[in-house]
């Protein structure tokens, strides 16, 4: 019984397959295009349009900020509090003048007494580091006196072991030539 496959030319199935593929990938690629770029568009258009129709509107008749806050934002991160760009205003006393001007000093003083204390604990973990460092370098030179004394007294022992050796070799030569055997000493 003889099984006959169909084959049809160029693969088929396969060149389906690949197309449906590079369809699917063509389309998530649109999409993550539209993602990443269709935000910024839109609010970039929504914001031409509005400046579009303000132009053309009678509605800006606002008179400009005649405020210099310039000076305000370094006052404000000093201070760490909003401040009023009010310091033009006639109307504004100076008894606030001089309530701000003492809590700017304030805070000068707290910055410094701030400043101060973190470079006391710096001097302090660094005399700590200091004497640590010491202690470490006297047992360092503690335990590499101990090891050149013990070098010595191994090269003493090592000199006496063989200085020995050559006593025992001396006194075993004139044993056996006065007729001693090493089998007939043990055995009495």
């Amino acid at each position: 019984m003889a099984v006959h496959h169909h084959h049809q030319p160029g693969g088929g199935g396969s060149s389906c397959r690949s197309s449906v593929v590079k369809g699917l990938l063509a389309t998530i690629g649109l999409c993550l295009i539209g993602y990443i770029l269709g935000p910024p568009l839109y609010w970039h258009l929504i914001e031409g349009l509005a400046a579009i129709s303000h132009s053309s509107s009678a509605a800006s008749t606002c008179p400009p900020c005649i405020c210099n806050c310039a000076s305000q934002e370094s006052q404000e991160s000093l201070l760490s509090i909003p401040i009023d760009c009010v310091k033009h205003d006639p109307e504004v006393s100076e008894d606030m003048q001089k309530n701000f001007t003492e809590l700017l000093s304030k805070e000068l003083k707290l910055q410094e007494a701030e400043a101060l204390e973190k470079q006391q604990r710096s001097d302090m973990a660094l005399l700590e580091a200091k004497k640590i460092a010491s202690q470490f370098q006297k047992e360092a030179d503690k335990c590499n006196s101990g090891m050149g004394t013990c070098e010595e007294a191994r090269e003493k022992a090592e000199a006496a072991l063989v200085a020995q050796k050559r006593l025992t070799e001396m006194w075993e030569l004139r044993a056996r030539q006065r007729g001693w055997q090493e089998g007939l000493a043990s055995a009495q």
